[in-house]
């Protein structure tokens, strides 16, 4: 009785003890005796997030503030008396919920980047943040696009904000995860864990195996069960016994009933853990007096064992360091832009109203570019027709599985063109759908539906949001529904319009954007855009030293630039570097796309190339120490 019959560990309450060890109730009043003599609850684990060391004289509200205000004289352009209201409004807010030192700790973060010239961009909720852009936390000006900071800090969310920051993909982001480690100790910092759970396919396969399935049963039941996305509310057991026959196997067999029972079971059951990609926790001290930790398969790592909502219900603070290899092309860019054509370009400051830029968007012509290459995008860009960068930001997020499943794209477009009347699922709703065209496309705009619609509260609409995340429950989407359907039922929007507005948050909470989120990635988007068509040469030489990225073959991204105009010189052992290079306004293939030459030998060939011009193969061979295999695959 006493073993574990799954991975499954919580704190257990006193009535699940006292059944446990019935047969030993000594031990139940010696556990409780040590309980009352021990000063420990999980409501304060000792959890202190590290001080920012500050000049003297200085508190950390008073620093945050003047930095603030130092960095906001230039950062806004111009800085109006609507952004001075609102980065005052912030600051007041921070130092009342006590959280300068964290904004000050992200800021060290990002200062850090900028000294070593690592391109870096906060992304998520913290784009709502004046104070954000005026750090170069984040570089979406949310004054101008009308950003809600509610929606990344108030008094009611009751938990730490959430700053997420992309870097470039590859050393460059490692290099800024070293640094936190260095900074804090390994023993002060760690990543967070991902707790992978049993989905449809992988509980019919765990399921199967354990009930004696042969192979073959077992990937039938898999590909069959697998079928549904997780997370669905469940269809009836008769259908689901329909399943098991599609399978070739006998619904009515005591087998097939256990399997169904024990499948069931399973769902979101935790299996193992992982890492999560970017998320480091911090502390003042040592972190592993607070949390376990455990070294990760990587050199150089430490993982937190608790998920980032472990750490969230804690109280202990998480950081995310994101990849983009998006930004590990533009960071590679714009130096050379700098340094060969005398351009200096700054992402938070782009000219937004490039009209060849339009052009490009509109004619669909977007392989390479950020978000927006995919086929589904493609298709989808004459029939928006962006013409705004705001356009930009509502493209990003409409070809996502949320608009989609909610059935929310063609009736945006159809209303984009004129061809249907723009049309709200309730006349309360005008003021918060105005801007998308009664389609809700937002995560920010499905909480004030809830608000408005259902009568949620701030913190009802928190538990919305927090519900429709990466890990969404189902038990817990299925209460919300039943509290949304009461509060319209209770404000008279019954019938049709309320099918509509649940239909909105049940299917955005698979994976509804962020208007903040998908400014950020529309502000690279555009970016990308931007140099695609003012500066070719340097663009498509990031990008293919950037790649494997996107959805492009090299092949593709060097048709499309001959297509565009940008010549593509070929590898020449005399002219080319281990990676393409910008020459005289064209791009020269590296010789990392020689199929199979070892990196260490490109890099070789260009150390001995820059010292002398080889003579000759006999000269290059004999200098770059090349084998008979390298000389053919160089010929």
């Amino acid at each position: 009785a006493l073993l574990a019959a799954q991975r499954e560990r919580h704190v257990q309450g006193a009535p699940e003890m006292a059944e446990r060890f019935a047969d030993l109730p000594e031990a139940l009043d010696a556990a409780f005796e040590l309980s009352q003599r021990l000063d420990f609850t999980l409501a304060d684990l000792g959890y202190r997030f590290p001080e920012y060391p500050l000049p003297p004289g200085e508190s950390h509200a008073s620093f945050l503030r003047k930095i603030t205000w130092n960095a906001a004289r230039s950062r806004f352009r111009p800085l109006t008396a609507r952004a001075q209201s609102q980065i005052e409004k912030e600051l007041a807010m921070i130092e009342k919920l006590d959280l300068a030192g964290y904004f000050l700790i992200v800021w060290d973060i990002v200062q850090f980047c900028l000294r070593e010239e690592i391109l870096v961009q906060g992304r998520g909720s913290a784009a709502n943040s004046a104070v954000c852009y005026a750090l170069s936390i984040t570089a979406v000006d949310p004054v101008k696009m009308e950003l809600l900071f509610e929606r990344f800090l108030s008094e009611e969310r009751g938990e730490w904000p959430d700053i997420d920051l992309d870097l470039p993909s590859g050393d460059q982001r490692e290099r800024v995860i070293q640094h936190v480690y260095e900074k804090y100790g390994p023993q002060g910092a760690g990543m967070t864990a991902n707790v992978i759970t049993y989905r449809d396919r992988s509980s019919a396969r765990e399921v199967g195996k354990a009930l004696g399935y042969s192979t073959e049963q077992v990937d039938r039941l898999s590909k069959q069960l697998g079928s549904w996305s997780f997370g669905e509310i469940r269809n009836p057991i008769s259908e689901l016994e329909g399943e098991i026959a599609a399978a070739g196997l006998d619904p009515e067999e005591t087998r097939s009933k256990h399997f169904l029972r024990l499948w069931l079971q399973m769902q979101n059951l935790p299996r193992h853990l992982g890492q999560h990609s970017g998320g480091m926790v911090i502390a003042m001290g040592r972190l592993d007096e607070v949390v376990p930790l455990e070294p990760a398969s990587m050199p150089g790592r430490v993982v937190v064992q608790w998920d980032k909502d472990d750490c969230a219900d804690m109280g202990i603070v998480k950081v995310d360091l994101l990849g983009l290899g998006m930004l590990a092309a533009l960071e590679e860019a714009i130096p050379t832009i700098r340094e060969k054509e005398g351009v200096e370009v700054d992402l938070a400051h782009l000219p937004q109203d490039d009209p060849l830029v339009y052009k490009m968007l509109n004619e669909a012509d977007t392989v390479g570019l950020f978000q927006v290459e995919s086929r589904a995008q493609m298709a989808s860009l004459p029939r928006h027709a962006p013409k705004t960068f705001y356009d930009i930001v509502v493209q990003v997020a409409i070809i996502r599985p949320g608009p989609i499943v909610g059935g929310m794209v063609h009736p945006f477009f159809d209303r984009r063109r004129g061809k249907a009347p723009v049309e709200y699922p309730h006349p309360c709703l005008e003021p918060i759908l105005k801007r998308t065209l009664g389609v809700p496309l937002f995560q920010e705009q499905l909480l004030r539906i809830a608000m408005v619609a259902a009568g949620f509260t701030g913190g009802e609409a928190e538990e919305l949001r927090r519900a429709m995340g990466f890990k969404r429950s189902q038990e817990r989407m299925v209460a919300i529904e039943a509290k949304l359907r009461a509060g319209m039922t209770e404000r008279g929007i019954s019938g049709a319009a309320q099918e509509q507005i649940v239909k909105s948050i049940t299917s955005f909470a698979l994976y509804g954007f962020p208007e903040s989120h998908a400014a950020s990635f529309a502000l690279i988007a555009y970016a990308s855009a931007y140099l695609k068509v003012r500066h070719p040469a340097a663009f498509y030489t990031a990008l293919l030293n950037a790649w494997p990225m996107g959805f492009y073959h090299p092949a593709t991204l060097v048709k499309d630039s001959q297509r565009r105009g940008t010549d593509v010189r070929p590898i020449d052992v005399a002219r080319s570097g281990w990676k393409c290079r910008w020459e005289e306004g064209a791009v020269r293939l590296g010789l990392r796309f020689v199929q199979r030459l070892r990196e260490t030998t490109g890099q070789r060939i260009e150390q001995e190339q820059e010292k002398t011009p080889f003579s000759d193969v006999d000269d290059l061979a004999r200098r770059c120490v090349l084998r008979p295999d390298e000389l053919t695959l160089l010929a």
